[in-house]
């Protein structure tokens, strides 16, 4: 794991288009904003995990069962919604 310290309004880039701000630090919280493509997926970690065993259960559910369960459990909080892409 690499470890990099940076103070607020800082960044580190990835690849060559994902970037990573320091946008606020309070106390023990961090606030960071990222800018990936939008083909990139960008989850908090809580929220990815909960999609992951979404999908498990989803992929061992009989067919007819799956189709009357979708859009009834909806995981993604509206935090990590990304907008549409521009047209």
């Amino acid at each position: 794991m690499l470890v990099l310290s940076r103070h607020r309004d800082e960044s580190i880039i990835i690849g060559d288009d994902i970037v990573i701000t320091v946008v606020d630090i309070r106390g023990d919280k961090v606030r960071l904003g990222i800018n990936a493509p939008v083909e990139i997926p960008v989850h908090r970690q809580e929220v990815y995990e909960a999609i992951q065993r979404e999908n498990k259960q989803a992929a061992q559910m009989d067919p007819a069962a799956a189709r009357d369960a979708v859009g009834s459990n909806a995981v993604a909080h509206p935090r990590d919604r990304r907008p549409p892409a521009p047209s």
